[in-house]
């Protein structure tokens, strides 16, 4: 069931003969399932001018030729669905309902942008004196590194492929190795709707050498990454010597604030169950929650019931609401930042360590009780593990809130409207939800705010990260 492993160069599948090779680990019971090849250097060269070569090939394509590869895609991706579902929870852990439900979103994200190609179009400006005319002409900006995490292994990359090939960029695409047949499936599906050799390559290896390599490289004027801040500030820095354009989604370590005007079984069940999505490997998870005072201990109740509810398992098991976490790496920042809050006098309410013999399975968990100079509300957790703290004063809770280096999503419940907009604009954050949660969506921008990034992925917005544009004046 799991696929062969092989990088995509100029149109061709490589395999790992004569290359160095990595084992890709099933998280659920830590077998191996595959060998990823590692690109070479004569590998990385060939992606360069090959992507080069595509991105020759491509920027002249009209809208049509463009929206007929990212619609025929789509189609391709819909019919796969299940086997590739199947196939993303087998390398990355997450129960097959959600794993359906990120191809659905790569689906989607497609075939808006197959229509958002139609909308791209030059600027006319007003007629001026002497008979100047003037427009704007908008350009692809050339080829682009797309650098992409495990914990959406089809979303992220398409969210970075779909808006850069409608641009008329080409792409390099450097997936996470520890999940790279979900990005494998979806470049084949790009192959098999008919975009030009060159215009997408997949490689993988050591991901500071390949990003070393390609932000040298002159052909390469975009980089798009998704991932830590460590590693975001590190590639801008690369990146900045060749004053190549930087899209950067970083890490977030994204505020539930819960009033005491709310149904809070409601606000129990949105935020814990956005929280444990993906065993909490989600970079706009509520990852740090604020609760009234008044309404603290109903709310920590729910929440206990709620994650002792939790079916953890095997994501391929019917059963299953929440898999394992990706790799051992996570368990060991869980169990790192558990015992230092219980060290500085946090209470575990619930959870901790899975009890399964093999696999990297750490129990949805609560705490509460937890003071503000406890790891886990400094540093994002990325993980299964919600501290609970309460607030009083209003004032008091936006230090605290807009306290961190972080801004990506925040989450937000009351029933006042006056609050709500207050909210909205006090928080500094890229993105506020009020009385809901709600994951990335095709059609709107996202980015973060201080280290959480620049740039927008999403909407037009997105699309217009890969385009030039031109100022063409005549007389």
């Amino acid at each position: 069931m799991y696929p062969k492993l092989e990088l995509f160069i100029d149109g061709q599948w490589k395999s790992g003969e004569s290359r160095k090779t990595e084992s890709v680990i099933n998280p659920a019971d830590e077998s191996e399932i595959g060998q990823l090849p590692h690109a070479s250097a004569d590998d990385l060269n060939d992606a360069v001018e090959a992507a080069a070569r595509g991105f020759n090939v491509w920027r002249k394509s009209n809208a049509q030729q463009r929206a007929d590869v990212l619609n025929k895609t789509a189609d391709i991706v819909a019919e796969r669905k299940d086997k590739n579902a199947e196939i993303m929870t087998l390398e990355q852990g997450k129960t097959l309902a959600e794993s359906a439900g990120e191809w659905d979103r790569v689906v989607d994200t497609l075939r808006w942008h197959a229509q958002a190609v139609y909308e791209l179009a030059d600027v006319a400006y007003p007629a001026r004196a002497g008979g100047l005319v003037q427009h704007s002409q908008l350009e692809p900006v050339g080829v682009v590194l797309a650098l992409t995490a495990w914990n959406f292994p089809a979303i992220l990359p398409v969210r970075k492929l779909a808006p850069a090939l409608a641009a008329g960029c080409s792409v390099i695409l450097k997936a996470a190795e520890e999940t790279p047949a979900s990005a494998i499936e979806l470049v084949r599906t790009l192959q098999d709707a008919g975009l030009p050799d060159g215009v997408v390559n997949l490689v993988f290896g050591v991901p500071s050498e390949i990003s070393s390599y390609m932000l040298q490289r002159k052909e390469v004027r975009k980089l798009s990454f998704t991932g830590s801040v460590p590693v975001g500030k590190l590639l801008a820095g690369q990146a900045a010597t060749g004053l190549k354009r930087c899209t950067l989604e970083l890490g977030g370590h994204a505020p539930a604030i819960v009033f005491d005007d709310v149904d809070v079984q409601n606000a129990v069940n949105l935020i814990a169950g956005f929280k444990y999505r993906n065993a909490g490997q989600v970079c706009i998870a509520p990852s740090r929650i604020y609760a009234h005072e008044k309404v603290i201990d109903e709310f920590t109740d729910g929440f206990v019931e709620f994650a002792n509810n939790v079916v953890v398992g095997d994501g391929r098991d019917d059963v299953t609401q929440m898999g394992p976490m990706a790799n051992a790496r996570r368990i060991e920042a869980m169990r790192s930042l558990t015992d230092d809050a219980l060290a500085k006098g946090a209470r575990l309410l619930t959870g901790g360590a899975g009890e399964q013999d093999k696999g990297f399975y750490w129990q949805p968990s609560v705490l509460n009780n937890v003071p503000d100079n406890a790891d886990i509300l400094q540093h994002e957790p990325f993980g299964p593990v919600a501290p609970i703290v309460p607030f009083s004063n209003y004032d008091e809770l936006i230090s605290r809130v807009n306290g961190l280096d972080y801004g990506l999503a925040s989450y937000v419940f009351t029933q006042s409207e006056h609050r709500q907009e207050k909210l909205i604009n006090d928080i500094e954050c890229g993105g506020v939800a009020v009385n809901t949660v709600t994951p990335a969506q095709p059609d709107t921008p996202f980015g973060g705010v201080k280290e959480s990034g620049y740039g927008y992925e999403g909407g037009m917005a997105g699309i217009n990260a890969y385009l030039n544009q031109k100022l063409v004046s005549r007389v």
